[in-house]
């Protein structure tokens, strides 16, 4: 195959880049080569929203032909949680026939060595950075987002978890070298001589599967760990969410091909309503690796089912804030007023429990007690959203029937300190959109604690009185052991609650942020710095991303010849 892009040009293009996300890992400052405001991508140019809207919308009710072999039927039924029907149609895949045409380029994919398949990744991910306002369109109309969001979020945010999973499979192929001269003295004879040469070996075909609601940033990370490692990879989209995965695919099998290699180390398998065909994937024996965002019910299955692969997970936890305490209690308020309605909690890292002392907490505006401090958080919520038009841009949709049924049910659940409200989108008549409810419990009655200690995904929190400090920091151990969590967030002014706090998130692998009252918070993190979960507790087994992540992804195999 003719390469249109010699590996000296992709070097040239993108070492630089790599260069800067292998330190900025190293020292975890803050970096970004995708600029996260719409105004850094031009105006009235081919990369300005007004482009990636007419981009999108020519894409409605198109055939998008990735030129896979094996397609036998052509699936979609796609429709926005705005109320927009896409019309796309995808390939539908014989797992007979594309499985094993993906194995057909992985020599020269795995000699092609580990700085070579980075620089073909970078390029992947710089060819998708300069459609960022068409896949903005694509993440919001099958995720639900507002459309500020999915640009951040679907757009320079995901690309810079696809650029920080890069960054960590290089580091961890070339941790090994390539080749050593040994030589081991034997005394007076002559010594013992080898030549040895180590190369990293891909584990086969990984399985990316996945989810509704961040179809980009949770997809990326395990697309390009495997990629960079020299696997092929098979991307199984979730069927309400296909559009901006099917798009990565299309880019990654154009810079593939030009770059001389097999376009079929990535390929789709779109699926037939109703056809889950996850669980058939995941234990064919091709599939080497799996990576999956979603509920944890199937992430244990795929865990105890597929046997054969490399699995990592991100499932579900119960994310919990210990107020204790604060010395800015208008900016604790408008902090966690934010975390809790952004996207409408449909994150997983939005707070759950708020664990509140029932005799009140103290802060720089006077004590007070734990029905003013719910009745203030209520009121930061309702004064945040008061407006419609930016509760339409802070909330976006709800994103399945799903999740609107729990915010229903959870009225019921106890007293209510904000009820939620519905909120009309004038240029999307028919999206859901809901703003968050806060459910007053006693920490100390059972029949409450059942509410509060099941996941409850949606923009739905629990409002929960605890005895004292010790007692929610009870609560947060058990939760987070029991349940997990991928965040944990805490607001207190004294040194020793702090400590303990900290001792609990250590103890039980949890990510911790303390007293955020700024314009950070704590359903946010930031690739090349934060970590995304620990792995170490029950919500994920993996961390995005750390050397954890991509060092199973590949194996290295030593050939030694006498010297």
């Amino acid at each position: 195959m003719a390469a249109e892009l010699t590996a000296h040009q992709l070097i040239d293009r993108h070492r630089p880049t790599l260069d800067q996300a292998l330190e900025t890992i190293r020292t975890r400052a803050y970096w970004s080569p995708h600029p996260e405001h719409p105004k850094a991508y031009g105006e009235n140019g081919s990369l300005d929203t007004a482009a990636g809207k007419a981009a999108f919308d020519a894409l409605l009710g198109t055939r998008l032909d990735l030129g896979q072999p094996g397609t036998d039927d052509w699936v979609g039924g796609e429709v926005s949680p705005y109320g927009i029907e896409l019309g796309v149609e995808y390939p539908h895949a014989d797992l007979d026939v594309l499985l094993p045409a993906m194995k057909a380029g992985r020599r020269a994919w795995r000699d092609a060595g580990a700085e070579l398949r980075a620089m073909v990744c970078l390029e992947i991910l710089k060819r998708i950075a300069d459609r960022t306002m068409e896949f903005a369109q694509a993440v919001m109309h099958t995720s639900g987002q507002a459309f500020m969001m999915a640009f951040q979020a679907g757009g320079p945010h995901a690309q810079d978890r696809g650029l920080e999973a890069v960054a960590y499979a290089y580091t961890e192929q070339v941790r090994t070298p390539e080749a050593a001269e040994w030589s081991k003295p034997q005394g007076k004879r002559d010594p013992l001589a080898l030549t040895k040469r180590f190369t990293p070996v891909p584990r086969g075909i990984g399985l990316v599967i996945g989810c509704n609601t961040f179809p980009t940033w949770n997809g990326y990370p395990g697309l390009f760990a495997s990629l960079a490692t020299g696997n092929a990879v098979l991307v199984k989209p979730h069927p309400r969410a296909v559009l901006p995965l099917a798009l990565t695919v299309q880019v990654a099998r154009d810079v593939l091909s030009e770059a001389g290699f097999d376009p079929n180390l990535v390929a789709l398998a779109a699926e037939r309503p109703g056809e889950g065909i996850a669980k058939t994937l995941a234990t064919r024996p091709e599939i080497r690796i799996i990576d999956y965002t979603g509920s944890t019910s199937f992430g244990d299955w795929l865990e105890a089912n597929a046997r054969q692969a490399q699995v990592y997970t991100e499932k579900a936890g119960v994310n919990t804030v210990i107020v204790e305490s604060t010395d800015d209690y208008q900016g604790m308020l408008s902090n966690l007023a934010f975390s809790l309605s952004l996207y409408s909690g449909q994150m997983c890292t939005t707070p759950q429990n708020l664990l509140i002392p029932r005799d009140g907490i103290r802060t720089d505006r006077g004590d007070k007690s734990y029905d003013e401090v719910t009745a203030d958080l209520a009121r930061a919520v309702d004064g945040l959203l008061g407006d419609d038009a930016r509760a339409n841009a802070l909330l976006g949709a709800i994103v399945n029937p799903d999740v609107k049924a729990r915010l229903e049910a959870a009225a019921g659940l106890g007293e209510l300190a904000l009820a939620s409200r519905a909120v009309t989108n004038p240029d999307f008549p028919d999206a859901v959109v809901r703003t968050p409810v806060i459910v007053k419990l006693d920490g100390a009655k059972p029949d409450d604690e059942a509410a509060y200690t099941s996941e409850c995904f949606g923009p739905v929190s629990f409002a929960v009185a605890v005895d004292s400090a010790a007692h929610a920091l009870d609560l947060l151990r058990r939760c987070i052991r029991d349940k997990g969590a991928m965040t944990v967030g805490a607001y207190t002014t004294d040194p020793e609650v702090e400590q303990a706090v900290q001792e609990v998130c250590l103890e039980e692998a949890a990510q911790l942020s303390l007293n955020l009252t700024g314009g950070v918070y704590v359903n946010q993190t930031a690739a090349f710095s934060d970590f995304h979960g620990s792995g170490g507790n029950p919500a994920a087994n993996a961390a995005l991303c750390d050397g954890a992540f991509v060092a199973g992804r590949f194996r290295v195999v030593e050939v030694r010849r006498q010297a």
